[in-house]
């Protein structure tokens, strides 16, 4: 097993443990540490999930109960609400990580520690966040394209402030003629 893998089996099970607990304090992800003895190679990238998903928690849960369907976060089971935070931690913050690893990935961990259901209603709510996630990301990179390209000078297409009397865009300043 990689240790990503390993890392997110854990930092979804540390989740789970505070979760169970109702309580996310740095006392019990030390005792969950001492508890399961991390491997060194592991610790980091659990520690990142874990901390970021804790610090994030109120976003990335507004955004699985948003994109399932008439579910509420609290009446989803433990496990599969617990492997969505990591997943959706992971596309928000995780750059060098492909979103489709991160939901192929929480798909394998509910299939390991949760029910038969849990990997279809896992990727059914992750894979809407990320097809969001997507269209945001397309609707910034064409901001920014277009604001460049208006900032150039001489730019094609670019609108220069003033209003041409034969701008077809401006039908109340043209000229009409009369018809005999």
């Amino acid at each position: 097993m990689g240790t990503r893998r390993r890392a997110r089996e854990l930092a979804m099970q540390a989740l789970f443990y505070m979760d169970t607990q109702k309580n996310s304090s740095p006392k019990m992800l030390e005792r969950f540490c001492e508890n399961f003895n991390l491997p060194q190679k592991v610790r980091p990238f659990f520690l990142q999930l874990v901390n970021g998903v804790l610090a994030a928690q109120p976003q990335i849960d507004f955004l699985i109960e948003k994109y399932s369907k008439n579910w509420k976060v609290q009446r989803m089971s433990c496990v599969d609400r617990n492997v969505m935070r990591v997943a959706v931690f992971e596309m928000l913050f995780c750059p060098d990580i492909p979103p489709k690893v991160s939901i192929n990935e929480a798909i394998d961990v509910a299939k390991k520690f949760g029910t038969e259901e849990s990997g279809a209603f896992i990727n059914g709510i992750v894979d809407r966040i990320r097809i969001l996630l997507d269209l945001v990301q397309f609707g910034l990179a064409l901001s920014v394209s277009l604001a460049k390209a208006a900032e150039e000078p001489g730019a094609q297409g670019g609108h220069t402030g003033k209003i041409r009397s034969d701008d077809p865009a401006q039908p109340e300043r043209r000229q009409h003629q009369r018809v005999p």
